[in-house]
């Protein structure tokens, strides 16, 4: 009886594990990316992105006139690492993860903070693709803005 029990608990424990592990590995590639950020670690924050990756922002100037701003990896990167580091905070949900093969999408509503102050809010769309050292964001473009945060 303790070896059938044992077997159940092996098999349900393996059935978990793989069950949730395609979903957590993409979640696990986003928390990569912010974790870099607080750690200040631009080696880290480069290895989050896929070769030839965008970075993207949608802006909107004081006329309302929305534009993309595209910012280098390397730039960003550049950027954290002259940051202290735990002083960039950036506090996401998953609101949506969806799957389909070696393809991926994240939506991730954020809130940033910057030495425990607020920054701005909005939204990250993330697109990753799983290459042979596991997934890699390949596309990120988000919103910014002061209100409506709540």
């Amino acid at each position: 009886m303790r070896i059938l029990s044992c077997l159940f608990l092996l098999i349900i424990t393996a059935f978990t594990a793989s069950a949730q592990t395609t979903e957590d590995s993409v979640k696990k590639a986003v928390n990569h990316l912010f974790s870099a950020m607080q750690q200040s670690d631009s080696t880290a924050l480069m290895q989050s992105f896929a070769p030839g990756a965008v970075l993207q922002t949608v802006t909107k100037d004081k006329q309302g006139v929305v534009a993309v701003r595209t910012e280098a990896i390397s730039d960003f990167a550049g950027h954290i690492s002259k940051l202290p580091k735990q002083a960039v905070d950036e506090k996401i949900t998953f609101d949506v993860v969806k799957i389909n093969g070696d393809l991926a999408i994240a939506w991730t509503p954020y809130k940033l903070y910057f030495k425990e102050q607020f920054v701005h809010c909005g939204v990250n769309s993330f697109q990753l693709v799983r290459l042979s050292e596991g997934w890699k964001i390949q596309y990120l473009i988000d919103t910014r803005t002061t209100t409506g945060c709540e």
